[in-house]
């Protein structure tokens, strides 16, 4: 079993920073591949980034790239999302995922807990 609490959420100007963090509890955290998704009203739930159970492998949605970077502190049970160069369209609540899997997934089947979600508002 893993629970997972996102935080770093708010509202930013377009062209800003922020850094959302997903702490995990539960002992098989270190073993698991984490996920970053999101979702904009009305629109489905969209693959941002996720990593690997070692923090060798990572992965990202094509409107991310080059602009958000995942990482993990398995000692800290956390996963961490940098987002930078911040645009309008990043507005969605942003949701952590983990999976049974060691391997990463940009598909929502591939994550077995999710977290609620963290609101990001980004003003143009």
């Amino acid at each position: 079993q893993v629970q997972l609490v996102e935080s770093g959420g708010g509202l930013v100007q377009a062209g800003g920073s922020l850094r959302l963090s997903c702490a995990a509890s539960g002992r098989t955290f270190r073993s698991t591949a984490m996920g970053w998704f999101r979702q904009a009203p009305g629109k489905e739930r969209e693959f941002v980034a996720a990593i690997n159970w070692s923090g060798s492998s990572t992965g990202y949605g094509d409107s991310v790239k080059g602009r958000f970077t995942i990482s993990r502190d398995r000692a800290e049970k956390t996963v961490y999302l940098q987002m930078n160069s911040l645009k309008p369209d990043d507005t969605a609540v942003y949701y952590c995922a983990a999976s049974y899997g060691s391997s990463w997934s940009g598909n929502t089947r591939g994550y077995d807990y999710w977290g609620q979600g963290t609101q990001v508002t980004v003003s143009s």
